[in-house]
């Protein structure tokens, strides 16, 4: 057990909770529970053009729905508050002129359309992209001059020779060479902090023990260390860990599947199920299940056993866990799930006795593999949705059921209440009036009694639909066949 963990979530709002973000909060998350430690949401919403409340608000609705809870942050004040960014400039500005005055950090006055050309010619030179260092030598009376003549600066951070040297719970020692760097902003022309000197003032303020986030910050990372060094600052833990790749071993994007939380939270993927295949992506557990529950994960969790290979994002995969996690769930919990999804087509919910529902969750909660599918089976058992579709047309328009299922008629008129007590002989009798068995008599059946070719099995959903419901459906069906 390690002492004293403080991990955080730094989220910008200036979207959706992408699902590469919410795995990042899941191992922070985990990471805090595992040690009985603090996890902080911090937004990081210096980008005042992008950044909105709107996305904050989303962004907090979807960690809650996926379990995700933290303990400092937004709606939950601790001592080192506040925890926007926006809100903490003034002590940015407190440690950029430290900076300043040590001399660790200088004014650059270069144009974007210098460095843009500068970038330009430095590629085309096979070069990586760096400041040249123009400024760095300005004296204080050029500065001054700058300044009165109304041009605006950018604050940099000097970066000084030997290399910077860190140890990564995840990836081990990391090893960057400080021409590959530059001297990088730290605060903006309009007077923000940039992302790289904003995140360490906050991690340390807020006492961060361990940053757990994705590789594609590996980069920053020396370039805060050496803001560290510079603060003469102890410098947390680091882990970073692989990004979630696509099938083709591109960067996951929109062309392999759907990216927000949102989105999966719309199709009716449970949170469980969501939570339990990102925690998979790059981590093995010890027992090697691969249906877990939340404190369980909990328990065998640790940073180490997390892979170095960049995990691949298989749709299928989730869906197959989403549908045992679909028929494991309560009924009733899952009636109230499935609301949404009745509601938008059109039925009217509020006129409905909920209980009614459960028994209909309950058969077709085998067929589910996202929630939102039980629109495809509404008109089994919703009679102002029921109609035959064009596949179980064709099985009713095949006049060699016709026979069948005018039989059927005649015994289901002369058969007693159905119920799933009377099924095996009711189906008894059918199979002896009509001399047809399996697909000869389900098939044209199922496709009379509930105008489709699949569904959920006839012996739980027939005694479900009762009687006099099959009887109409079945003369509808020989109507059609007329």
């Amino acid at each position: 057990m390690i002492s004293n963990v403080r991990v955080r979530f730094a989220p910008a709002p200036t979207g959706l909770l992408h699902i590469g973000n919410a795995r990042t909060a899941l191992f922070n998350y985990i990471f805090a529970r595992r040690h009985q430690g603090k996890l902080i949401l911090r937004i990081e919403d210096t980008d005042v053009e992008r950044s909105t409340d709107t996305s904050i608000g989303r962004i907090l609705e979807d960690l809650r729905w996926l379990g995700i809870t933290w303990d400092e942050g937004p709606e939950k004040d601790g001592p080192e508050g506040p925890y926007r960014q926006s809100e903490r400039q003034s002590l940015y500005r407190t440690y950029a002129e430290q900076l300043l005055q040590g001399g660790e950090a200088y004014r650059c006055f270069c144009s974007p359309e210098r460095l843009e050309a500068l970038r330009k010619e430095q590629l085309s030179r096979r070069k990586m992209p760096r400041y040249d260092g123009r400024c760095r030598s300005l004296s204080a009376e050029e500065v001054s001059r700058k300044e009165s003549e109304g041009e605006r600066a950018v604050l940099r951070f000097r970066v000084k020779g030997g290399p910077v040297i860190f140890q990564d719970l995840i990836h081990g020692k990391m090893n960057f060479d400080p021409e590959g760097i530059g001297d990088f902003i730290i605060v903006r022309s309009d007077g923000m902090a940039a992302y790289n000197f904003a995140c360490v003032i906050d991690d340390h303020s807020m006492h961060v023990s361990h940053v757990i986030r994705g590789e594609d910050h590996l980069s920053n990372t020396p370039r805060q260390v050496l803001i560290y060094q510079a603060l003469k600052w102890q410098p947390p833990a680091f882990a970073h860990h692989p990004l979630i790749l696509g099938p083709d071993h591109a960067p996951l994007s929109k062309r392999h599947a759907a990216t927000a939380v949102s989105q999966y939270r719309e199709e009716g993927f449970l949170p469980e199920a969501l939570l339990n295949y990102l925690v998979l992506l790059g981590w093995t557990p010890p027992s090697g299940a691969e249906i877990l529950s939340l404190e369980r994960i909990i328990r065998e969790f640790s940073l180490d056993s997390i892979s170095r290979s960049a995990p691949i994002f298989n749709r299928k995969k989730l869906e197959w866990l989403n549908s045992l996690y679909i028929r494991g769930e309560e009924e009733d919990r899952l009636s109230e799930q499935v609301t949404r999804y009745l509601e938008r087509t059109g039925l009217k919910i509020d006129e409905m006795d909920r209980n009614s529902l459960h028994p209909i969750v309950g058969v077709l909660k085998e067929n589910l593999v996202v929630l939102s599918q039980i629109e495809e089976y509404l008109g089994i058992f919703f009679d102002e949705k029921f109609s035959f579709e064009s596949g179980a047309r064709s099985i009713l328009l095949d006049a060699g059921n016709r026979e069948t299922l005018q039989i059927v008629l005649n015994v289901l008129e002369e058969f007693p209440e159905i119920n799933s007590d009377t099924w095996p002989s009711l189906l008894s009798k059918l199979e002896e009036k009509t001399g047809r068995r399996g697909k000869g008599l389900y098939a044209p059946l199922r496709a009379a009694a509930t105008g489709m070719m699949k569904g959920p099995e006839l012996a739980k959903t027939l005694p479900l639909l009762g009687k006099e419901r099959i009887i109409k459906r079945v003369k509808m069906a020989l109507d059609l066949l007329r």
